[in-house]
């Protein structure tokens, strides 16, 4: 019965979300006219297949003490996480919604959900959302090559990767949020992925729930690290590509999924080979400096490939941002450089027409959302010293020195909360999606 529920589950998610592109890429490889009608995707169908994945096999190894099908349905359909997650164990959310306590409104769950999702709220709607104003004209450029030079292309790229996590944590706070209004503590997604060190630290840090349930479910189900290194590599590859795959129908994830994959396997045989020779270079703050910097180059790149709208698109961000189309400055900035001028025409950078204001925005707003992403507590340290906002307690943390910051019942937040709001209703001035609602 497991193993036909699983297929039921996975067959309709394959249907669903990847027939059209199985049938694509047959035409292409055997030149045959392959079609089928135009499927529209169901929302949310790649959380909810996962998250019932996850009850058939805690089910199975009995760890689910709950069987009322009234219970389960409201489990998968439970609406503040149901279309992207977090993605939760029948476990850690149903026992919450029965307690007795949680069945009458309670005022420090209304006031701590609508901070909660306040702050969610604020980073989508102030933050991601603006920081798109300089990805879409780069990335959905159909004539790239004529425009995008070696500033243009890292400044789409870094304003994407600061989006996609203000965007995707944000949605996920407001998830928290919603849930707490019910009595409800989901578990975190996001703990200030962009400060980790390592890509194993960062997705220990990034999409939480998602790690969890490929690391549970597919990575242990292949076998883990129990039969030797080159299988444990193998299925951390695996693993990753398919996780790629489940993002969405397109070669530009399976690329994203390969490369987090070969970049795990690089992260764990470094780790070996500081082990074997016993090299404690960790303490260090150049090396923990040098460590940062190249998993966030190593982030960023990958993200091109995900944001891309195809392979041809991704390759050609990726040349830009090594130098491949040059480097140019809009005239009014290179006249303001003064003597610098000179020194930047010796190492090859070029003077362009207009745009200026365009690069400048786009540098201020990546500097903005880059120093409160990296400096800034995120919302399980702001509320630590009051309140446990989480149902995973698995991840260790100090608290913030900056004591304005944490979270109290005081006329201060109340009125933090309503500006956060506030600001985040007057910037909704068009309709704007959630990225992960189109996975």
């Amino acid at each position: 019965m497991l193993i036909f529920g699983i297929t039921m589950n996975l067959g309709l998610l394959a249907y669903f979300k990847y027939a059209n592109f199985f049938v694509e890429n047959i035409n292409l490889v055997l030149a045959t006219q392959l079609s089928i009608a135009n499927i529209v995707l169901p929302l949310a169908i790649s959380f909810f297949t996962f998250q019932q994945i996850a009850y058939l096999v805690d089910a199975w190894k009995g760890e689910t003490k709950e069987y009322s099908f009234l219970h389960y349905c409201l489990f998968v359909c439970f609406f503040p996480q149901l279309i992207a997650g977090p993605i939760v164990h029948h476990k850690e959310m149903l026992p919450q919604i029965l307690r007795p306590t949680n069945l009458r409104p309670q005022a420090t769950n209304f006031v701590i959900g609508i901070t909660i999702f306040a702050i969610g709220f604020f980073k989508k709607t102030v933050i991601a959302d603006n920081l798109a104003l300089y990805v879409s004209p780069v990335f959905d450029n159909t004539n790239l090559t004529a425009s995008i030079d070696f500033f243009t292309a890292w400044g789409s790229a870094l304003a994407y990767t600061l989006q996609l996590y203000f965007d995707f944590s944000g949605y996920s706070e407001m998830a928290i949020g919603c849930a707490r209004l019910f009595g409800v503590k989901l578990p975190i997604n996001f703990f200030s992925p962009y400060k980790s060190t390592s890509i194993v630290e960062f997705w220990r840090r990034w999409h939480i729930t998602l790690s969890r349930f490929l690391r549970d479910y597919l990575y242990i189900a292949l076998g883990g690290n129990r039969h030797g290194k080159v299988r444990r590599y193998t299925n951390l590859l695996l693993t990753m590509v398919l996780g790629g795959l489940w993002h969405g129908a397109g070669w530009t994830f399976v690329i994203w999924g390969c490369l987090h994959g070969f970049y795990l396997v690089v992260n764990h045989a470094w780790v070996h080979l500081l082990k074997t020779f016993n090299l404690s270079i960790e303490k260090y703050k150049l090396y923990q400096l040098f460590s940062w910097a190249l998993t966030l180059l190593a982030v960023v790149v990958g993200w091109v490939y995900f944001r891309a709208p195809n392979l041809e698109q991704a390759n050609t961000i990726l040349l830009a941002m090594a130098g491949e189309y040059g480097a140019n400055l809009p005239s009014g900035i290179y006249a303001q450089l003064g003597g610098m001028s000179n020194w930047l025409a010796d190492m090859g950078v070029g003077i362009s027409q207009g745009g200026g204001k365009q690069l400048v925005l786009n540098a201020l707003w990546v500097v903005v959302a880059a120093a409160i992403a990296l400096k800034a507590p995120n919302v399980v340290e702001i509320f630590a010293s009051k309140e446990k906002v989480s149902c995973d307690s698995k991840i260790q943390f100090q608290l913030s020195s900056l004591h304005w910051l944490q979270w109290d019942y005081n006329n201060r937040w109340v009125a933090k909360t309503a500006l956060m709001l506030v600001f985040g209703i007057l910037t909704l001035t068009q309709v704007s999606e959630f990225l992960y609602f189109q996975f």
